[in-house]
């Protein structure tokens, strides 16, 4: 058996995976979330641990027999978070997250301090990345970053909890803008222009090498073998693109998850940070991606089934699938940025709106405005990845929304792209970390990082595309509007 571990933003998932590529069980455990000020989003590391022990819980407990046979483990994680740890490894602070906005200005400032740091960092400094928080922190915080011995990403705690050594992979160093991401090393420049040196920051692997191993202690409290390995792993949407088979140039997943991802393999660094994309290190070694990012996507939904006091999001779906296709076209537009954007708009201060309400506006109008804006946000995404020449024929989708046939329909439409969804699309990211814990106990790439089997195939439809692109155009035109 793999374990695969995924600390993400709203939940931690684990899964045990077999080598007939057969996911024995997987379990869940929520996520709270605190917003201490507008822009301000953190959470607690402590909670990810208790979460991680209670998920592995829950497996031993359904699935006693395999869970003892777990020969290496696997961590995947939300990216960008910062972690800070004094020299006696105690948490100093909640950890920033991916979808913080406070250090806007300190991203002005990395540019300044070094002009050249988009190119080789793969990306515009933009405030959810860890380098920002960083500044932020030396500048509210003085005395605080001044205790900081290590700085950590989400699942490098949990990794650190496990194995007491701190490690990092490629993708997920990628997102804290302090690697260069063509020579895959920590930059001593780049951390210099944040006050911070390589003795702040993990070790550096491959998220398929192993990368340590666990604790006696751990292995005990977790009924887990002693001597289990753990792996690289990677950031959530490296591992998710491990997950989908993604791994060679020219393959990719859109991901609708608490973010939106577009993801493509690159054959080598192809860096276009002015279009607002990402490009990265994958998790295994020689190969890279691009990646555009919306800050909203499936937890749009979320919010707005809070907003209207819908039992479910499967509900407010419902309701949109019972929309003709003249419905649609008159519902409202729907602008995604309910915590900002980045690509293409790299605007934390931008923020969602409705365009077109009227008194005869429903739940089912404004859910489907909602699943239709974040289509639209994808769109603006691939426009971003496309401008460098790359071409994106197919695309698995992952994440929560996977689960939605009108939302998979309604990408393929808007982005003139076959979808396919898989019967594992929703756990990509615990998946691709149980394989890349499967490839550090010697196995092969190529037996393990094959396409799961399709569930369903989604092809473009001609009438709904010619509903969706004047509406497209007229999205579009409305954020430079929204500019203050």
């Amino acid at each position: 058996m793999f374990l695969g571990i995924d600390i993400g933003t709203s939940e931690v998932k684990a899964l045990l995976l077999d080598e007939g590529h057969r996911v024995v069980g997987s379990s869940a455990a929520a996520l709270n979330i605190s917003r201490p000020h507008p822009g301000h989003v953190e959470q607690s590391p402590h909670d990810w641990w208790a979460a991680t022990v209670k998920v592995l819980g829950c497996l031993r407990q359904d699935h006693g027999r395999e869970y003892a046979t777990v020969r290496a483990i696997g961590l995947s994680g939300q990216m960008h978070g910062a972690v800070l740890l004094d020299a006696n490894d105690h948490v100093l602070r909640p950890a920033i997250l991916w979808n913080d906005s406070r250090a806007a200005s300190q991203c002005a400032e990395l540019l300044t301090a070094y002009p050249g740091w988009p190119d080789m960092a793969g990306s515009l400094p933009m405030p959810g990345f860890t380098a920002p928080k960083l500044r932020w922190v030396a500048q509210h915080e003085p005395a605080l970053f001044a205790r900081i011995a290590k700085v950590l990403l989400p699942k490098d705690y949990v990794r650190w909890m496990l194995t007491g050594e701190h490690v990092t992979d490629m993708s997920d160093a990628s997102g804290t803008l302090w690697l260069d991401v063509a020579r895959r090393c920590w930059s001593d420049v780049l951390l210099e222009c944040t006050g911070l040196t390589s003795r702040h920051m993990p070790r550096l692997v491959e998220g398929s090498d192993a990368a340590g191993s666990i604790r006696a202690d751990v292995a005990r409290e977790l009924g887990l073998p002693q001597g289990t390995l753990v792996a690289g792993g990677a950031g959530d949407n490296a591992a998710s693109a491990v997950g989908m088979g993604a791994v060679e140039p020219g393959q990719g997943f859109v991901s609708l998850g608490t973010s939106g991802v577009l993801f493509v393999v690159t054959a080598g660094y192809q860096a276009n940070p002015q279009s607002g994309t990402h490009a990265f290190c994958h998790a295994l070694p020689g190969r890279w991606h691009q990646m555009s990012v919306m800050l909203s996507a499936a937890s749009a939904l979320q919010w707005l089934k809070g907003v209207l006091g819908a039992p479910s999001e499967a509900a407010l779906i419902a309701t949109a699938a019972a929309l003709s296709l003249e419905q649609r076209a008159a519902a409202p537009l729907f602008l995604p940025y309910l915590a900002g954007e980045r690509t293409p708009h790299n605007d934390p201060d931008v923020r969602g709106s409705f365009h077109g309400l009227g008194f005869d506006t429903d739940a089912g109008a404004l859910a489907y405005s909602v699943m239709e804006g974040v289509a639209f946000g994808l769109c603006d995404g691939l426009a971003a990845l496309r401008a460098p020449g790359v071409f994106i024929p197919i695309l698995s989708l992952v994440g929560g929304g996977s689960r939605s046939a009108l939302w998979a329909q309604m990408l393929s439409s808007a982005l003139d792209t076959l979808i396919v969804t898989h019967a594992s699309g929703s756990l990509g990211g615990a998946l691709g970390a149980a394989r890349l814990a499967w490839l550090s106990a010697g196995a092969d790439l190529d037996s393990v990082c094959r396409p799961p089997e399709p569930e369903a195939m989604f092809s473009p439809q001609a009438r709904e595309r010619d509903m969706l692109l004047p509406r497209y155009r007229r999205f579009q035109a409305l954020y430079p509007r929204e500019i203050r």
